[in-house]
């Protein structure tokens, strides 16, 4: 068979990647490939996570409108601003965490700029009230940014109905810190101050349904915080909902009116803002929807058991066994796992816990000793009792004389006569009065002498 020139060279250049291939330094995707290759681990990893993260978007059970509504009911009434950089930071529960922990060991507020969190996250740690009351209930912050990820829409809708709900109840107007605005059917609720923003506190159970005769204050506002430049997301009501305006010409009065006190910055005004940016992983994350069921300020009779199959299954229940009680202490959950087992083995039941083989981990038993047996007492013979010998009979003492029925301390009134009484007591008091005379005092003792040579001769 005779080859070609041109196929000749096309079996030369096939033998020689084969023969030398493996010595050509691999460089772009091969590099890629290569690395992946000799860390099966990490494709291992990666291949996991998407196929959870898959699976739990798949497993997503949405809220019922009367759950959403327990969910928002604590922030309907925060002012629009505030609450879109609210919501936005939900869906970032480990940096809400990180934040509430930099400022609580004492970091310096100025510094907040400067983290590495998102700016939604970097906003509210400028309030650190509602960054504190965030880090302390994770689970309802985690559900929260899980109903905004997958049902905005539904998130927006429940805030309108929540304040028509107040209003309609009485305890939502205007006043020094908050104006209500009712545009086009969408209740719009802004800062007053055009450098101060109030965070306003209140009873959902009061303040969406109303009390009769409850004559207090429905709702009342810590100290006043500043406005800044981190508050570049606000709220468009029956458009697009939450928008980046990085305080341009789009902003709404309340920003029109703290514009010359705000110092404009590129931590917060930045183009790469304009595209609302959430963390979806935040589906993926775990929580205890015993803790969700205590948000029923508005509608008493919702539970969110029905999501319990979804995204926020009770990880830590055992088959065949009832559901534990969780744990619900932060510090608690920082440092040791609630869900291990071994816990069990520690609660005063009786036996032995199942799951308390820990290798390696503890003091090895002592090894028992035998102990000489004790010695036998030896039986002694029965003595008979001895009778005690009687006490001796006490000497009562003399009872008092029984006075005459005609002395004074008769009192009965068929016996008593009070001139009789009287004139006995005037002849008392002029008898004269004998005292018996003192005894003689006794005479005093002579001196003794010094004994032996110690005085004169004679």
């Amino acid at each position: 068979m005779r080859i070609r020139p041109g196929g000749f060279l096309l079996l030369s250049l096939l033998l020689f990647f084969l023969m030398f291939g493996a010595a050509v330094p691999p460089g772009g995707t091969a590099r890629a490939a290569g690395l992946r290759a000799q860390d099966p681990s990490q494709q291992n990893q990666d291949q996991s996570q998407s196929q959870d993260q898959n699976q739990d978007q798949s497993a997503y059970a949405n809220f019922t409108p009367d759950q959403m509504d327990n969910l928002l009911a604590p922030i309907a009434l925060y002012p629009d601003p505030l609450l879109a950089q609210v919501l936005l930071a939900a869906t970032f529960p480990d940096q809400i965490d990180e934040a509430s922990r930099f400022l609580r060991g004492g970091g310096n507020p100025d510094d907040i700029d400067n983290q590495d969190w998102d700016v939604s996250v970097k906003a509210v740690a400028h309030y650190p009230t509602v960054l504190y009351m965030m880090d302390n209930r994770l689970d309802w912050t985690t559900s929260l940014g899980q109903a905004y990820v997958n049902q905005s829409a539904d998130v927006d809708a429940s805030i309108q109905r929540l304040r028509g709900m107040a209003n309609d109840a009485g305890t939502l107007e205007s006043g020094p810190q908050l104006q209500v605005v009712d545009q086009d059917g969408y209740w719009n609720i802004w800062p007053v101050e055009p450098q101060v923003l109030y965070v306003p506190i209140y009873d959902p159970a009061i303040v969406f349904i109303g009390r009769h005769r409850f004559h207090g204050p429905f709702m009342t506002f810590g100290p006043g915080f500043p406005i800044g430049p981190w508050l570049c997301y606000d709220f468009n009501w029956g458009g697009p909902g939450i928008y980046y305006f990085g305080w341009g010409p789009l902003a709404r009065p309340w920003a029109v009116r703290a514009r010359p006190f705000v110092h404009i910055n590129s931590v917060y005004v930045n183009d790469r803002f304009r595209t609302v940016t959430v963390n979806r992983a935040v589906i993926g994350r775990r929580v205890n929807v015993e803790n969700l069921n205590h948000y029923n300020a508005v509608h008493h009779d919702v539970r969110y058991t029905n999501v319990a199959v979804g995204n926020v299954e009770r990880a830590n229940e055992r088959v065949g066994e009832p559901p534990r009680r969780q744990v619900n202490n932060q510090v608690i959950q920082r440092n040791i796992n609630p869900n291990d087992t071994r816990i069990e083995d520690f609660r005063g039941r009786e036996g032995g816990g199942p799951g308390m083989v820990m290798e390696g981990q503890g003091r090895p038993a002592p090894a028992e000793t035998a102990r000489p047996a004790a010695p036998q007492a030896v039986a002694r013979p029965a003595e008979p009792p001895q009778a005690r010998p009687a006490p001796a009979p006490q000497a009562r003492p003399a009872e008092r004389p029984v006075a005459p029925p005609s002395s004074a301390f008769d009192t009965e009134r068929s016996t008593f006569n009070p001139a009789q009484t009287s004139q006995r007591g005037q002849t008392s008091r002029q008898a004269p009065v004998s005292r018996p005379a003192p005894a003689p005092r006794p005479a005093p003792a002579p001196a003794p002498r010094p004994s032996g040579g110690g005085g004169r001769r004679p």
